[in-house]
């Protein structure tokens, strides 16, 4: 029988005949592998978390198979653009039309950010690579992954393209269904790339690749996911591959840590939970991440480091010998460390606390989830309020800034328990970190929400900025919440300011022959929200407005803080 896992290997001259190239100028470099980072197209980016590193970590185990290897991280440019809004998300633009540049704003346009998707064909082309990998790691944003790889394929039809990360790891068929991908890597990618690589080189069988799946008759051929057992076998990420002139903060350079993968926990709404599809809880061996940190100080100007593991002091004596040395490793740097995933608070203690101030920490960031016993059931958290405020309260005592995360609107979640969480956080000397729920694919609330049809039409509706849901928790109420949050930490950098909060008083114009004072402004807008419950927004030119919101809930808010003494973020 025909092994048809050799056709995309065979039909390089066919694709050559078709096209009309000379093969003498288009042939691909055998020896030449390029990974994509695609563009992302939403109302916002948060660029400091964009670094590629999970393409750093394939390049290494490529380049070790003898293979050159670039990086082409298409989101390592300040070009954004506006374009025009998805037709999916029409529905949004009642609540972020009009633009709004209050200190409490959201957002009104919809960007692509990074490069055309041309420009990307054009820079692949001129490398000549003969595969070419693609990221696609969340599921709302894998529309953009497979224009990159149409708008790649097209110009260069000559390369192999393989397409991995987590959307591909779950829906492998559709992935399969656009012609322009080749193959598809299931689970962590860097055994299966270095094979799958080799493979296509010597021309030999590739259905013994961890992870792969392709085309095939009479139906396709599909492995399971991948997960490596021992991340000790693995060579460091190529770092020198990510551009680090790009990842800066305040003139210095930024880089992503991972100490480890996986969580043992099993709550509902996460896809890397014990309860998913995704590889269980492994840590890198100490002595590899302090190598690599080192090694990233020894070429960079290191001013921030962020760890983006799920649990990274799940095991208290892992993480102490870790950042002890890390401490030792950045003594006199400045570095800036921070664990912006968050961290569970049950596994922060005062020695814990105490050596992430000394290793360069200023903020802690914390996973609250909710403070709804009925809700934490659904989500499978335990109600860790206690160890919460106890974390709250060594922060202050160590001068850490906080942040902390809960989740709204999720399946079977009230509007009114998620403004109990913000009510609950006013009292609390933190910033809130207010998280929309999305289905995340291969969690269980995924699978919830889709025997219970409340799954969003469209993949790229999967997202915060989308309100993705509209059940319990209206998309309306949704929106409210978010802006809710957004005037409670406005409200906490003003009780820092000045002490207490303002007083509420009737909206009344300000002086239009000022220069703008969006500050000023803005605190007149929340004395005036205090006062009827109405969230306003101004224009740049000044004109003020009301956002479309849940009345019932902004009254609410306002009642019970009354009744609530709102602390500020900084230490007294």
């Amino acid at each position: 029988m025909e092994d048809r896992s050799l056709l995309p290997f065979t039909a390089l001259k066919t694709n050559l005949k078709k096209t009309g190239l000379n093969p003498v100028h288009y042939i691909p470099d055998r020896s030449k592998i390029v990974l994509v980072q695609p563009p992302v197209e939403d109302f916002y980016l948060t660029r400091k978390r964009t670094q590629p590193s999970g393409l750093a970590s394939i390049a290494a185990c490529v380049r070790k198979k003898g293979f050159e290897v670039e990086i082409l991280d298409c989101l390592a440019t300040k070009k954004s653009r506006i374009i025009e809004w998805p037709d999916e998300f029409s529905y949004l633009k009642p609540f972020y039309g009009k633009k709004d540049v209050s200190g409490f704003c959201l957002f009104h346009e919809f960007k692509h950010f990074g490069y055309q998707y041309q420009h990307i064909a054009q820079l692949v082309r001129k490398k000549q690579p003969f595969v070419v990998g693609i990221s696609s790691l969340f599921t709302a944003y894998s529309n953009e992954a497979i224009k990159t790889a149409k708008a790649i394929k097209k110009n260069y039809p000559e390369c192999t393209i393989v397409m991995g990360g987590h959307h591909p790891t779950m829906f492998p068929e559709q992935v399969l269904a656009c012609p322009e991908v080749d193959f598809v890597l299931r689970g962590e990618g860097e055994t299966g790339m270095a094979r799958l690589c080799t493979a296509l080189r010597d021309g030999s069988s590739l259905k013994h690749v961890p992870g792969i799946a392709f085309r095939d008759k009479p139906c396709n051929f599909v492995s399971p996911p991948f997960w490596a057992e021992n991340l000790d076998d693995l060579p460091l990420p190529a770092s020198d591959l990510i551009d680090s002139k790009f990842y800066k903060k305040k003139k210095r350079s930024s880089i992503m840590v991972i100490s480890s993968r996986g969580c043992p926990m099993k709550c509902s709404y996460c896809s890397v939970s014990a309860s998913s599809l995704h590889g269980p809880f492994r840590q890198r061996k100490i002595e590899d991440v302090v190598r690599e940190i080192r090694s990233q100080m020894e070429n960079h100007d290191i001013g921030f480091i962020d760890f983006e593991d799920e649990n990274l002091c799940l095991k208290k004596q892992w993480f102490i010998s870790l950042f002890t040395q890390i401490k030792e490793l950045c003594r006199g740097t400045d570095i800036e460390l921070r664990a912006m995933n968050g961290l569970f608070p049950p596994s922060v203690d005062e020695k814990i606390i105490c050596l992430m101030k000394e290793a360069g920490f200023k903020t802690l960031n914390l996973s609250l989830g909710s403070t709804s016993k009925a809700q934490l059931e659904r989500f499978r958290r335990p109600d860790v309020r206690p160890a919460f405020e106890k974390a709250v309260e060594l922060a202050a005592r160590y001068r850490l800034e906080c942040v902390s995360y809960i989740i709204a609107a999720g399946p079977g979640q009230s509007a009114e328990s998620c403004l109990d969480d913000l009510l609950y956080l006013a009292g609390r000397r933190t910033l809130v970190g207010l998280s929309i729920y999305y289905p995340a694919p291969g969690s269980s609330d995924y699978r919830l929400c889709a025997s219970e049809n409340l799954l969003p039409e469209n993949f790229s509706q999967m997202r915060s900025s989308a309100f993705p849901l509209d059940s319990t928790t209206s998309r309306v109420q949704a929106v409210t919440l978010v802006r809710l949050s957004r005037i409670l930490n406005f409200l906490k950098a003003v009780m820092d300011e000045t002490g207490k909060i303002p007083a509420p008083a009737p909206f009344s114009e300000y002086e239009q022959n000022k220069p703008f004072d969006r500050h000023a402004v803005s605190k007149k807008l929340v004395q005036a929200f205090l006062y009827d419950g109405r969230i306003r927004g101004v224009t740049p030119e000044g004109q003020v407005f009301f956002h479309l919101t849940d009345e019932n809930l902004t009254q609410k808010f306002i009642k019970k803080i009354r009744n609530i003494r709102v602390r500020g973020i900084k230490s007294a």
